[in-house]
């Protein structure tokens, strides 16, 4: 069976109608920051083991941008919310 990522708009989809696109805990340097800020903030990510937030788009849906937290070693998901909300203060 495939895996199923429960979208929040469309209701669960296969994972296959949505692209992984990063680390959805990343904070983004102020625009005067260093370049090596600006280094580390596009080129160097963690490959964390455990629990972890991801920016997901669902390219083939609805084309919202959602925050998936999903266990990497498992790959579970655990919470699916969509990234403009969460952004606002709402759900995460």
């Amino acid at each position: 069976m495939a895996s199923l990522i429960s979208c929040p708009h469309c209701g669960s989809r296969p994972k296959e109608e949505f692209t992984i696109k990063g680390d959805a805990n990343l904070a983004r340097p102020s625009p005067d920051a260093g370049p090596d800020a600006w280094y580390d903030y596009v080129y160097l990510r963690d490959n964390p083991k455990g629990l972890h937030k991801e920016y997901w788009h669902h390219s083939s849906g609805c084309r919202r941008w959602l925050i998936v937290e999903r266990d990497t070693v498992s790959h579970k998901v655990l919470t699916v919310s969509d990234a403009a909300l969460a952004k606002l203060g709402g759900e995460a």
